[in-house]
């Protein structure tokens, strides 16, 4: 169907109130124009957004994720470019809540904001009723105005006919039927848009509501700076109940179909939900759902992680060949490429887990499982804002303690900050792969649900700390989350690879720079001072000289076997020897007795305290710790391939499964973030939780790796 010409409006009467200061005019064309987009969570803001700026920012089907303001650069027309201000997703402006406060601020002009020229007002087409409580605030800042009728495609699909003239007629500004996911109807809004901001008195009117002064829309009163303020603002029973008569009029007139609404199409919704948000069928449906991902996760990325291992290899060969022996193709060889490719062999895990969960949160369903995690952590003292956090960490604690900013009560938010950092982020990903393949090699689905279960052991110790905080450090009541589901929708394709495109680079970006530099100093760290060779490997090479020269002309296969055997003996103990006695090693070494208990020798020890600075860099220091290692007997010599035979100083297996096990759970658990204890620090204004912090999870980590690690022995697992 294709979306009818916006309708013309009339001007607004004379008396109209008016909150902003200062009347819409026709710009100037001195300084770029600017557009404020708005709408109500779930609506397709940030869709329609990436859409017109061609930017990927993230979407979320739950209200509150962000408190930030993005822009981008919009050009409907050549001569017209725009500056589009992507605000957050808000219910109503006359809230004291910090997503209502940013768009307050922004409509008007306050603090570091400068007041647009017009507004772009998203509106869900299926739930346009509510969506008008929203666009009667707007239109009363008397901003020009333009509404962006959304999902139209969904409202077809159920049976609903959308008059978008008459529906303008009645709001007094332009409305352009869209479906923002595949971009149909944008360029008829950038007509309209580019009309309002010719001719403002098209897009602005007050409304005049029966039973509702106009003033009661006035939101200027509310405007208290900073995010710190009264408790939430609600209007009063019946200035909302003549909203929602006005709203339910409006929709009346110029929508219809409605008997559809309650047909057989919401039929399968409603099963749909029963569901995916019972308390155990949802939480079992929870599981599978995460369990088969991660499935597909090992499944399908084994073959670009072997040709990854393929090409770093391959260039450690050309320049092994190319340049001449000497520290320089050591540092290339053993430090930049055996170090990046310890990282860079799991970029497709990362895109390919980014991709599946933006494909779930595109279907509406991570809006249900939110539903179901709610009512789970209301039992353990967390409040129901805390969702949007905890899974904002699962790609990183950073923005998932930031986000901690929409809980409203103090303790609430303290105890979620303090157990964030232990929802798995994309940084332990790289870890997570490299154990669990370590522990079941070539069973996926083994590896597929210890993976789950690494998320599932750091969901679990959140919650139970959680618990144990609200009843001591922190006591008091939690608050229910209220949520409003999404409408089911087929996922973005386009969406989901732009998600995992810019996870994908965003890894890369950070193995260019901060690995590489970890790379780099862990070379020299490993590589200095250098060490004579053993006594012990000289004499092994000396054996094997001896029994060559001894041998006949040509010398028998045994004989070039053992001489081939003595030869990979001494290339062992020599590296072993010079790694023994490094900086890297002294350090190992130094510390050793504190990790011992664990099953950690030197080199884990190394590897673990390097991760403070960043978990992913475990990877990294192991594949440059034991790149000296030339003891495989294997054809494949790959980065997993050289981890995985790696030996200890005595000829043991160094990665065996207890040890892995450890590993594995003590990376879970254990803080090993520098910037989250700084953000930590910053968003608690105080030193002490954030030791608090460290202190609590790394000494949790500590005791369960210790009885993971004994209780696999006991079991008689080595």
């Amino acid at each position: 169907m294709a979306p009818p010409t916006p309708a013309s409006a009339s001007p607004a009467p004379e008396s109209s109130p008016v909150p902003d200061p200062s009347p819409a005019q026709p710009v100037s064309s001195h300084r770029k124009l600017r557009i404020a987009l708005l709408g109500n969570p779930n609506t397709g803001k940030t869709t329609l957004f990436n859409r017109l700026c061609g930017l990927r920012a993230k979407t979320a089907n739950f209200p509150g994720t962000t408190t930030d303001a993005r822009f981008g650069r919009w050009v409907p027309h050549p001569e017209t470019p725009l500056e589009v201000i992507d605000l957050p997703g808000l219910y109503r402006l006359n809230l004291d809540l910090p997503e209502s406060r940013v768009c307050r601020h922004a409509l008007s002009g306050e603090g570091l904001f400068r007041a647009p020229d017009a507004v772009v007002v998203v509106v869900d087409t299926t739930n346009l009723s509510r969506n008008l409580h929203l666009v009667a605030e707007l239109l009363n800042y008397r901003l020009p105005t333009v509404v962006a009728l959304n999902m139209v495609d969904l409202a077809q699909r159920r049976g609903l006919t959308v008059d978008a003239q008459r529906l303008s007629q009645k709001l007094g500004c332009p409305v352009v039927p869209m479906v923002a996911r595949t971009g149909a109807g944008v360029l008829e809004l950038g007509e309209a848009v580019r009309r309002v901001l010719r001719e403002p008195a098209a897009g602005i009117r007050g409304l005049e509501i029966s039973g509702l002064e106009a003033s009661d829309l006035d939101v200027s009163g509310f405007d208290a700076p900073g995010l710190e303020g009264p408790h939430p603002t609600l209007p009063d029973c019946e200035d909302s109940h003549a909203l929602a008569a006005w709203a339910d009029g409006v929709v009346s007139a110029s929508i219809g179909g409605g008997e559809a609404v309650g047909g057989a199409g919401d039929t399968v919704t409603e099963r749909l939900d029963q569901a995916f948000t019972h308390p155990l069928v949802g939480l079992l449906v929870f599981i599978g759902v995460m369990a088969g991902m991660f499935w597909i996760l090992f499944e399908l990325a084994t073959v670009p992680m072997d040709l990854i291992e393929a090409t770093f290899e391959h260039l450690g060969g050309w320049i092994e060949g190319t340049l001449p022996a000497g520290p320089v193709r050591e540092l290339l060889v053993d430090g930049v490429v055996a170090g990046v490719a310890g990282t860079v062999v799991f970029l497709p895990q990362i895109c390919l887990l980014f991709f599946l969960i933006s494909l779930l949160e595109d279907t509406g369903y991570l809006g249900r499982a939110a539903f179901v995690m709610d009512r789970l952590l209301c039992r353990f003292g967390l409040p129901g804002q805390a969702f949007v956090p905890l899974l904002s960490s699962h790609a990183c604690a950073l923005p998932g303690i930031m986000a901690t900013k929409l809980i409203p009560d103090r303790k609430d938010r303290l105890a979620t900050i303090l157990v964030a950092p232990f929802m798995s982020c994309s940084a332990r990903l790289p870890v997570y792969v490299l154990l669990t393949t370590l522990l079941f090699r070539e069973r996926p689905m083994l590896a597929g649900l210890a993976f789950a279960g690494c998320y599932l052991l750091g969901a679990t110790a959140a919650l139970l700390s959680a618990f144990v905080a609200r009843r001591t450090v922190l006591k008091g009541r939690s608050r229910p989350m209220v949520l409003e589901l999404p409408s089911y929708k087929m996922p973005s394709l386009r969406s989901a690879l732009f998600t995992a495109f810019d996870q994908g680079v965003g890894f890369l970006r950070k193995a260019g720079t901060f690995i590489l530099g970890i790379c780099i100093v862990m070379w020299w760290l490993s590589a200095y001072p250098q060490s004579p060779p053993p006594e012990s490997a000289v004499e092994l090479r000396q054996e094997a000289s001896q029994l060559l020269e001894s041998a006949p002309e040509p010398a028998p296969e045994e004989i070039q076997a053992q001489v081939q055997e003595l030869r990979d003996e001494a290339a062992f103990e020599e590296a072993q020897y010079s790694q023994r006695y490094s900086f890297a090693g002294r350090l190992g070494r130094t510390f050793e007795p504190a990790l011992a208990p664990l099953g950690y020798d030197w080199q884990l020890t190394v590897g673990v305290l390097t991760s403070f600075l960043a978990r992913e860099v475990f990877v990294s220091t192991m594949a440059v710790l034991l790149v000296g290692d030339e003891d495989l007997d294997v054809e494949d010599s790959g980065v997993i391939e050289r981890i995985r035979t790696a030996r200890r100083d005595d000829g043991s297996p160094l990665f065996t499964p207890a040890t892995s096990a450890s590993l594995l759970v003590f990376f879970v658990l254990a803080m090993q973030c520098l910037p989250t204890l700084a953000v930590t620090r910053r968003e608690t204004d105080s030193w002490k939780w954030t030791v608090v912090q460290l202190a609590y999870m790394t000494g949790l980590a500590y005791v369960c790796a210790f009885l993971t690690y004994h209780g696999l022995h006991l079991l008689g697992i080595p």
